[in-house]
């Protein structure tokens, strides 16, 4: 295989993946290169099956490259992370959830040329891609997606205790709730120590209270305020009222059964329920025996008097310091990111993810069904963990302590909420400090 330099791809058609195409050929590497790619087990599993199957077969076709992909739980990618940065040896390239990058940013490999070139060609890439994903000026990882939540809910059922529309403020959605559980049908919302769904209701729920963790300069700690101590309180008889009391031990699947057994109305959640259902409708029917999937609508979590807000998560690819094929993994995820290769992956998303580029707002999966196409807002809505503050590796720590989390779990188990906020802002002083 003839080799081709960097300067040569770039004369032939601007860089990137165009270069190969033009020139017909793939960069070479020693017979044998493996790259070790580690990943989330997707909630779309259409996604995992097209990746370990037809793009692991394109790769190898296209660049020399044998792909070793490995798919695990979610909850568990943070410990495999620390023991490999610990034993300096593991996977090529790790995805990172949400703002994990900056936990590890002196472990990570220089990504900066790769990035910029791929933000160029596909319109740029979103801020909170950015910013989760760089130190300074230099990039730390290269944004893949971005995930986040919107409420998905049994339409028929909302409808039956008096609302039409999805409530669009938290009084009206206790009051929906209320009546929902009195029928046996409770919103379902996790309150536990998982990454996901935990952080993505209960951040947004803190903001519209006005409350947050620290002032703009990322270090003063202000959650011992007003408003978080009214965010908690109302927390209390928001959870006793509407919601299933199981959630306190749920993980991020946990809802997804929940809502598709019929035992919950309403949960934050990504378009996995949907898209689930969509998939096997003879398999998952309401209780007059149609398809569940034709009551499915999806809705913004409602506003308080701080405001309306979501929690996107950034999915960051993380090439390894130690990595001994920084080169072979950096063309993998060049080669991956091309649009005819990414295009393939987001499709089968579906819509359970936007892409981190721009480019992909234009994207013909947005049309394809109107039930997802709200998910398309989710890069330019939210907020980052660490408001008011940058989603720095402090902010990180504190999610991954789950501290805001549990400042709501602590109240709703019956902690005083002015101690559940005096024991979290406390928690916060010892990490930002």
């Amino acid at each position: 295989m003839e080799r081709i330099n960097r300067r040569r791809m770039l004369q032939l058609s601007g860089g990137g993946i165009a270069a190969i195409l033009a020139s017909g050929r793939a960069p070479a590497f020693a017979q044998g290169t493996t790259v070790h790619w580690v990943r989330w087990s997707d909630f779309v599993p259409a996604s995992d099956q097209l990746l370990k199957g037809k793009i692991t077969q394109e790769c190898q076709k296209a660049l020399g490259i044998k792909l070793n992909l490995e798919t695990i739980n979610g909850n568990d990618i943070q410990a495999r992370v620390t023991s490999a940065i610990q034993s300096g040896a593991g996977p090529d390239i790790i995805m990172a959830l949400n703002n994990w990058p900056q936990l590890y940013a002196a472990s990570l490999a220089d990504v900066s040329e790769l990035a910029e070139e791929i933000g160029k060609e596909q319109g740029g890439f979103y801020d909170i891609c950015k910013i989760t994903a760089t130190v300074g000026n230099k990039w730390i990882g290269l944004p893949w997606a971005v995930g986040g939540g919107l409420v998905a809910y049994r339409k028929s059922w909302l409808h039956e205790v008096g609302y039409d529309t999805f409530p669009d403020t938290w009084d009206k959605l206790q009051d929906a709730g209320k009546k929902l559980k009195a029928k046996g049908r409770p919103i379902g919302q996790a309150l536990g120590h998982s990454f996901g769904d935990p952080p993505g209701f209960w951040y947004p729920w803190l903001w519209s209270w006005g409350g947050k963790e620290v002032e703009a300069d990322g270090k003063t700690v202000v959650l011992n305020s007003k408003e978080t101590l009214e965010s908690v309180r109302r927390a209390v008889p928001f959870w006793n009222d509407a919601c299933d009391p199981g959630g306190l031990a749920w993980d991020d699947s946990s809802n997804n059964r929940a809502f598709l057994s019929g035992t919950i109305s309403l949960t934050n959640n990504g378009a996995s329920i949907y898209i689930e259902a969509k998939k096997k409708p003879q398999a998952y029917l309401t209780e007059k025996g149609t398809p569940m999937k034709d009551d499915i609508l999806h809705a913004p979590l409602p506003k308080g008097p701080g405001g309306q807000f979501n929690l996107p998560g950034t999915f960051t690819d993380m090439v390894m310091g130690y990595s001994p094929n920084k080169k072979p993994a950096m063309e993998f995820l060049r080669w991956i990111h091309s649009k005819p290769v990414f295009e393939e992956w987001f499709t089968s998303q579906q819509g359970y993810t936007a892409g981190a580029t721009k480019m992909w707002e234009n994207d013909p999966v947005w049309t394809a069904d109107p039930v997802l196409t709200p998910f398309k807002m989710i890069p330019v809505t939210g907020r980052l963990l660490g408001y008011a503050g940058p989603p720095s590796r402090k902010a990180a720590e504190v999610q991954t302590k789950y501290i805001i989390v549990d400042m709501y779990a602590k109240a709703v188990q019956g902690m005083k909420p002015e101690d559940a906020v005096a024991w979290a802002h406390g928690e916060l002083v010892k990490i930002y400090a």
